[in-house]
């Protein structure tokens, strides 16, 4: 037994010692020398994967090289560093991984957020930017914004009796209220029936999305067994599919003479398909739905979700967040559009919430197309990019007591970006194009709750901030809290 020991153990010490003197002539960023043949430094990753990796790069660097299986990994944890992948290498990291999400819930790799970067990626990121989330576009949708919010308000307070604290769940609450609001700009359909059938999609996109698929970086799992977790994505495609294409005949059986005042998103493109069909096929327009629904809406509700745990857990913000809104918008009004450059201290509220919990704590991976370098260090082609943003912002060393909730940091400050240690929409070409839509919802959502009802938590502990598993840093306690109308809103709230 001792010498089969020797004979298994001596040729895999030998295989790393080797292994690590190579790396480090190539002049490869540094990484932790235990690399197991197969499997590589995947033993060292494990849930919430963002605090794990930032432990890994609290001990080896801010610029760190790992081995996902057969998959290089470059990690970054350094405002310098994705500055390097951003800006100097922006076009060089422009690309993305085929991970086995991108082939089923990606439309093989032709959807914004999956396609590689070339043509067909530039086509679409120039029909979000200009025909969907343009500044004009997102303003044509405020009636929409605000008759959810409103609807929203209205039906919390439906339930509550004789100014008395009721119990509401807001995780489900915020995340019917982005839906809403996204099925409407899509659809032009108030109360639309295939709200509730995209909400069980958008849930299990994200589960599946943000799950580990071991087959994406060890791939003789595939060849072992069957991978359960690729025949779910196959069956959600299938759904998404049928209701995306189900959406878009429903719109070409209605009426296209009122089209002028209509601008439903869908009637958007699909006018644009009659000008250019080869750019606007059904496939493209099915996908960009697709990923509306769901970036629009699971990352919007998480950040509301964040964002009042960490007020409920810090009354002194929420009582000086609802004296702002009391002063400058007042009680014979609800918050709109208009209100929110005035709103420095929501505005606030909202850019500390995105700092302590991003909804993309690690930013989608990118992937290098040629040997670059990042740090000081060389990087090989091929090699997935993984910038963990929540370390970034997170970091003692950049943030004055970053564990702290203090919005009163982003007042006053002059280019809120200050360079790439605040980041929550991502960065470089690949940045997301909805940063203007997410930051009117969430915006107009809370500062409306905040306006019209006193919120406290259900009990004397501090609300659990602690974090789930997922690909947009999901509470692990959804939250429940308390709320009652204002006294002074109590009028308003009745003609509502």
């Amino acid at each position: 037994m001792e010498n089969l020991a020797y004979i298994i153990v001596f040729p895999i010490i030998i295989y790393m010692i080797t292994k690590h003197f190579i790396h480090k002539l190539r002049k490869f960023p540094p990484r932790p020398f235990f690399s197991i043949p197969i499997i590589g430094h995947l033993y060292l990753v494990k849930n919430p994967m963002h605090r794990t990796l930032a432990k890994i790069s609290n001990k080896h660097g801010p610029v760190v090289f790992l081995e996902f299986g057969l998959r290089p990994v470059l990690l970054v944890s350094s405002p310098a560093a994705a500055e390097d992948c951003f800006a100097t290498n922006d076009q060089v990291f422009a690309n993305r991984p085929k991970l086995t999400a991108g082939k089923h819930l990606g439309y093989n790799y032709t959807t914004l957020p999956w396609a590689p970067y070339g043509p067909h990626w530039r086509n679409l990121r120039k029909i979000v930017t200009i025909e969907i989330l343009s500044s004009n576009r997102i303003q044509m949708f405020t009636d929409i914004r605000n008759e959810e919010i409103g609807s929203f308000i209205s039906s919390l307070n439906d339930r509550s009796k004789d100014g008395q604290f009721e119990v509401v769940d807001m995780k489900s609450s915020f995340f019917k209220v982005s839906l809403n609001i996204i099925m409407r700009m899509i659809t032009g359909r108030k109360e639309a029936p295939e709200a509730r059938k995209f909400k069980k999609m958008v849930e299990d996109n994200f589960r599946l999305s943000g799950a580990s698929n071991i087959g994406d970086f060890v791939p003789m799992v595939k060849w072992i067994w069957l991978n359960s977790m690729e025949k779910e994505m196959e069956k959600l495609h299938r759904k998404r599919d049928s209701a995306a294409q189900d959406l878009i005949k429903l719109h070409r059986t209605t009426s296209r003479s009122s089209l002028e005042t209509s601008r439903t998103i869908i009637d958007v493109l699909l006018s644009l398909q009659e000008m250019e069909p080869e750019s606007y096929t059904d496939e493209i327009i099915r996908g960009l739905i697709s990923v509306l629904i769901s970036t629009g809406t699971d990352t919007s509700a998480g950040t509301l979700e964040w964002a009042l745990s960490l007020l409920l857990n810090h009354p002194d913000s929420l009582k000086k967040l609802s004296g702002e809104i009391d002063s400058k918008v007042g009680p014979t009004r609800l918050v709109n559009d208009s209100d929110l450059s005035n709103l420095t201290y929501l505005h606030a509220v909202i850019n500390e919430t995105l700092r302590m919990c991003p909804a993309g704590a690690l930013i989608p991976p990118h992937e290098s197309t040629k040997e670059c370098t990042v740090g000081g260090f060389k990087v090989p082609s091929g090699t997935m990019l993984l910038v963990n943003l929540w370390a970034i912002q997170n970091d003692p060393k950049l943030w004055n007591e970053p564990e702290r909730f203090m919005p009163e940091r982003f007042i006053g400050v002059e280019g809120q970006r200050d360079g790439f240690k605040f980041m929550p929409f991502g960065s470089g070409r690949r940045g997301c194009p909805g940063e203007g839509l997410a930051m009117r919802m969430t915006g107009l959502t809370l500062g409306t709750l905040v306006q019209c009802f006193e919120w406290e938590r259900i009990g004397v502990e501090k609300v659990d901030m602690s974090e789930g598993a997922g690909l947009t840093m999901p509470k692990a306690q959804p939250l429940v809290a308390k709320y009652r109308p204002h006294p002074h809103m109590v009028d308003l709230l009745s003609r509502i």
